[in-house]
């Protein structure tokens, strides 16, 4: 069976769809096949950078490794059971026509709560939550005071998860393997970064997560994505001499991919 790595978070700007395209196409580039799935059906950003990518390389005659995209199957209402919920339907159709040709199958979640969002972390082998370094976005995950440094109590999303963890659980499925990771990283105010560093080490031992390194803020990413490339590309495309920063954010990502312990994945570019 293919590995389902769910990538998700209840908030928007955390770096979700430039994460989740880097993973699938690390992957696809040592040779994985990998399909994706965008559940924000609304923006579709991942999808959108997926057809950048196909438009970038047919116009310039190239051929990147590159993970397969499919959007949800439309479904008859009409051809439902009674009380079977359209998305849930949806959503099995995608990931059943994807499994027979995949080793991993990656789903992008929206940066809201949705019915789509709730199953797909049911589905997830591995759970991506890119979070901002701020704790701002740290509510995401847990209640804090105002101290910084004493939790009071879980969010709504760490909530879910464990539902999640639960229906999986009973299901008698493998638990989901949740890493956070630090995503958006600033050169500036150490004070908060060794605080956030901190309060999520407490945290991830508290609710049960584990900790990875993310991606520094950097331009590169914006732009990457109207040419659908990643950073594992720029020498494919013509860039021989790599800056420090590319460099540094190609280590970020080895650094990434190493942390999420992915079955049959050796880390090699």
């Amino acid at each position: 069976m293919a590995h389902i790595i769910v990538v998700g978070n209840e908030k928007g700007g955390a770096g979700k769809s430039t994460v989740s395209m880097h993973v699938a196409a690390a992957l696809s580039r040592m040779g994985h096949k990998v399909g994706v799935l965008d559940l924000d059906l609304r923006q579709k950003t991942l999808g959108r950078y997926i057809e950048n990518r196909r438009g970038f390389m047919a116009v310039q005659d190239l051929a990147l490794p590159t993970p397969i995209w499919h959007e949800l199957p439309e479904i008859d209402p009409e051809a439902l059971d009674e009380g079977e919920n359209i998305f849930d339907h949806r959503l099995s159709m995608a990931v059943a026509g994807l499994e027979p040709d995949s080793d991993f199958i990656l789903i992008d979640c929206p940066g809201s709560h949705t019915r789509l969002s709730q199953v797909a972390h049911s589905l997830a082998d591995t759970l991506i939550t890119p979070l901002n370094d701020s704790f701002i976005d740290f509510d995401l995950l847990a209640q804090i005071d105002a101290d910084g440094e004493t939790i009071k109590g879980p969010s709504v999303y760490s909530s879910m998860v464990w539902n999640a963890r639960q229906l999986r659980a009973q299901a008698g499925f493998d638990p989901i393997d949740w890493v956070v990771v630090r995503n958006r990283l600033g050169a500036q105010n150490m004070v908060n970064k060794q605080k956030m560093e901190k309060a999520i080490d407490k945290l991830s031992k508290r609710i049960g997560f584990r900790p990875a390194p993310g991606f520094n803020e950097r331009v590169i990413f914006r732009e990457l994505f109207p040419r659908g490339l990643t950073l594992l590309d720029l020498r494919d495309v013509g860039v021989k001499n790599l800056n420090i920063s590319n460099l540094a954010a190609r280590q970020e990502l080895r650094d990434l991919m190493k942390a999420l312990h992915l079955p049959g994945v050796s880390v090699d570019f």
